[in-house]
């Protein structure tokens, strides 16, 4: 059974198993049920493992080989939870501003290293924009290429300090991670080296 036939649909809340056209089997409740596209949304068990999340699962009907209903829900489901227009407005804004921002790093010709410390930067500090290929912070700090902790001008006090540490610690970060992956190469270059032997 690739669909539900005519007329045929999956009620909110009704537990649902169903298997893939890898083998896959997943079961779980009822989220939403789409009968046009044939799309099922299924909350499932977390794969996290951690008992108070979900996963939730889409799945196109023209690709599973069987469903069965395992248990149907009686009685209406509950109201869906209010949405906050305003926090979802001012969270779209926010996310299309920092799109732009690394838009406008890419075309302006900014090195990878200066856009990695500008989202480093951006993460503690919003006030944070670009001036050409200069990173403005606060409007009290410049942050020139090639963006070391030596290429921070400003004012002297706190600010210029706070970002200076901001810039050393991101650079520390990138130096331990490139150790991590430098080691773990090393150990996988040995294992291999070990195999074919």
């Amino acid at each position: 059974m690739a669909a539900p036939g005519p007329g045929e649909y999956f009620s909110v809340g009704s537990r649902v198993s169903c298997i893939t056209c890898l083998g896959q089997r997943l079961q779980g409740e009822v989220v939403a049920f789409d009968y046009p596209s044939k799309m099922l949304t299924l909350k499932c068990a977390p794969s996290s493992g951690k008992p108070n999340l979900s996963d939730v699962v889409l799945v196109n009907l023209a690709y599973v080989s069987d469903v069965d209903v395992i248990s149907d829900r009686a009685e209406t489901p509950p109201p869906l939870a209010a949405l906050n227009f305003n926090k979802l407005v001012n969270r779209a804004r926010a996310e299309k501003e920092e799109k732009l921002l690394q838009a406008y790093a890419v075309s302006a010709g900014v090195s990878v290293e200066g856009q990695q410390l500008f989202q480093a930067i951006h993460k503690t500090i919003k006030d944070c924009k670009w001036q050409e290929k200069n990173i403005m912070v606060m409007d009290d700090v410049v942050i020139s290429p090639p963006y070391q902790v030596d290429n921070c001008k400003g004012k002297e006090g706190s600010a210029l300090s706070h970002v200076r540490k901001i810039v050393e610690k991101h650079f520390r970060d990138l130096e331990s991670q490139k150790s991590v992956q430098h080691s773990q190469q090393a150990q996988q270059t040995q294992k291999d080296s070990a195999l074919s032997s």
